[in-house]
């Protein structure tokens, strides 16, 4: 009994109490929707304000309008930051009612200073964000509108235009993808710091796009072809050259192109980030386009119940961060930086079709 009891009493080893706890790493819980695109706002890749607006001689974004579906108390509730407010133009005139919606939109922006801000380029949306307001982007435009002059793009450009759409235009839609004025195009459009937007285009178009610009290029209302056949939606071999070349595939929030459901929507995103990469995928509202929206996502104010789905699966905040936010102001500085850099190598180009 007594070797027992020395047993059960004997003291411990020297430096044995010494020696900490072990400690168990807790990861922090991911914030809440809300949390995070406070932290992350959404930047929207293709609005349809502009096209409404025309069509309601009253409104008041502020108040809240019925007839619209991204009012600024819904893009608040959204957490929504930045909006390429896209331009729809006439066949018969495309020229004026581009310039139409280019000043509906300067006085539509200067009618509510408190909720929008006008950015030209990406440090313009980001000081809009600094303070509090919703960054206005002006595009993308139809080709269309330029008249396939150089000229008027230059001119276009000058009045805040930021991001023109290739497909339909006769010089982008030939055998090899684009002409040699095609080709022209999309270089001036490099040194005018212009994104270049692929929704639509051809396979040969966007391939030889992608090849030609130095600047990453958008598809502004794209999901993933492997998922929903809509023709505006990308194949994989596509998605994969976009992320090799760091362009970005906006998904939207369309039933034509995605799906009916919330649900489908996240497996687009899913898909595009894994086949182009967590660097190449972000969001596209589609709002105000007469397009219908998937349940769960009807207006502006959705973003936060998909950020939730996302969250869900195991999307991490770096990488919704990137899809939110980051990806977009990438790509809105990388052509800054390569028209800064392609004016030092050539001037304005008076190339014609």
């Amino acid at each position: 009994m007594a070797d027992l009891q020395g047993e059960l009493t004997a003291p411990a080893e020297a430096g044995e109490l010494d020696q900490p706890a072990p400690t168990v790493s807790v990861p922090a819980p991911a914030p809440d929707p809300h949390t995070l695109l406070a932290r992350h706002p959404v930047a929207d890749g293709y609005c349809g304000l502009p096209e409404t607006l025309r069509t309601l001689p009253w409104h008041d974004l502020e108040l809240g309008e019925t007839s619209v579906e991204s009012d600024l108390p819904r893009l608040r509730a959204g957490g929504t930051g930045a909006l390429l407010w896209a331009l729809d133009t006439a066949e018969d005139r495309p020229l004026t009612t581009a310039l139409e919606q280019i000043d509906l939109i300067n006085n539509v922006v200067a009618r509510y200073p408190e909720g929008l801000r006008l950015a030209r380029s990406a440090s313009e949306t980001a000081d809009a964000r600094a303070h509090g307001r919703i960054a206005v982007v002006i595009g993308p435009a139809p080709a269309a509108a330029t008249g396939d002059s150089l000229g008027t793009l230059r001119a276009l450009h000058a009045l805040g235009l930021r991001a023109l759409t290739l497909s339909g235009a006769p010089w982008a839609e030939c055998e090899r993808g684009l002409t040699r004025f095609g080709e022209e195009v999309v270089r001036e459009m490099n040194r005018l710091g212009m994104v270049v937007d692929l929704t639509g285009a051809s396979r040969a178009t966007a391939a030889r796009t992608l090849a030609v610009s130095k600047a990453p290029a958008l598809f502004t209302r794209s999901g993933a072809r492997a998922l929903n056949h809509h023709p505006d939606n990308v194949p994989d071999d596509l998605l994969a050259e976009l992320g090799e070349r760091k362009g970005l595939c906006l998904v939207p929030c369309s039933a034509a192109r995605t799906g009916p459901e919330l649900r489908d929507v996240a497996d687009h995103l899913d898909h595009v980030r894994d086949v182009a990469g967590p660097e190449s995928v972000g969001l596209s509202g589609m709002y105000d386009t007469g397009d219908a929206h998937p349940a769960g996502l009807g207006d502006a104010a959705g973003y936060p119940a998909l950020i939730a789905e996302l969250q869900s699966r195991g999307w991490p905040e770096d990488g919704l961060a990137l899809l939110t936010w980051g990806n977009v102001q990438r790509v809105l500085r990388v052509a800054e930086f390569t028209a800064r850099a392609a004016r030092r190598r050539r001037g304005p180009s008076t190339a014609r079709p």
